[in-house]
């Protein structure tokens, strides 16, 4: 079985052409930014959606463990003594609550994928994200060999934190991977990132020497990876291992999961933080083509801010 969050639908954003998106359930990074945190813990979880609740308050009725409690106008759950029984969910008539993550088996959502099949053309496919698809595996190799049978593209969004042996294994069945570089200091990622970057960077040079398609991937969040010693440095490590890249996207940090750290009842440190100034992120696009070379393809994408904003 997969463990999955959902299916997005008529995607420009995760890969080439028109695609479908799998979410998946878990990610072994803990990216203090991250702007999918429903989709870091590898449990089930749960959610409140304010604009859906009648204030019936079954939820708190119904919850053996007493772990929901209304408290400023909101249903305020205590981890520490919910057990995801999930009752909450079931009973609640506005929808309100919700649980997050659903396990499906691989051909269920190979079913689900094919209805999509026809507006993708030649350029379009599926796109496994997350969370980290990679860390399932197992379930994730089988659904890629389906994919490839049906002619699929397939691109995965991968973190690179995982076991070489899991690139090797999938590589066969995958036409591109978009790969995230995000801080290119050990010390930094791991403050940022909760994790070293060693593996992270290994597993690029090993994708690279079997002659795999990517996108690089680095997010502009300020104060934490848009310094222009971080993309330098960046670059200087392309160059130097001579990594063959399709094009290197740096994307704009946006704070359009505010939301989704509420309905978590959790706090996000960048609450407050403004979007990247536009002419910055071009200048650290300048400073990656002077390293690489202006035939490179890096590109500017994201939401910005202008001088007079």
């Amino acid at each position: 079985m997969l463990n999955i969050l959902n299916l997005q639908r008529m995607s420009t954003e995760d890969g080439p052409g028109l695609r479908t998106t799998v979410f998946f359930k878990g990610c072994p990074l803990r990216c203090r930014w991250c702007h999918n945190p429903e989709s870091i813990s590898f449990d089930f979880q749960k959610e409140w959606i304010g604009i859906r609740c009648i204030g019936c308050h079954l939820c708190i009725d119904w919850c053996n463990q007493k772990a929901i409690t209304y408290q400023g106008g909101k249903m305020v759950t205590d981890y520490d003594l919910c057990q995801l029984c999930m009752k909450c969910v079931e009973k609640c008539p506005g929808e309100a609550m919700q649980s997050i993550g659903q396990s499906i088996s691989t051909e269920d959502l190979i079913y689900e994928l094919m209805k999509d099949k026809a507006y993708f053309g030649l350029s379009g496919g599926i796109t496994l994200s997350g969370g980290e698809a990679l860390c399932q595996i197992e379930e994730v190799y089988n659904l890629c060999k389906l994919l490839k049978k049906e002619k699929i593209h397939v691109a995965i969004d991968t973190s690179g934190f995982v076991k070489k042996e899991a690139f090797a294994k999938i590589s066969p069945y995958v036409n591109l991977y978009l790969y995230d570089l995000k801080i290119d200091d050990n010390e930094k990622h791991k403050l940022f990132c909760g994790v070293e970057n060693h593996l992270i960077k290994d597993n690029l040079i090993f994708l690279n020497q079997i002659g795999a398609n990517l996108w690089i991937r680095t997010p502009i969040i300020p104060n934490s990876t848009d310094d222009s010693h971080n993309i330098e440095a960046i670059a200087n490590f392309l160059k130097l291992n001579d990594i063959n890249f399709e094009r290197w996207e740096l994307t704009a940090f946006n704070n359009l999961c505010i939301d989704k750290y509420e309905r978590l009842g959790q706090r996000w440190e960048y609450s407050e933080t403004p979007l990247v100034m536009k002419s910055k992120l071009n200048n650290l696009v300048l400073i990656a083509k002077d390293i690489l070379g202006t035939e490179k393809v890096i590109l500017a994408t994201g939401i910005t801010r202008s001088e007079e904003d």
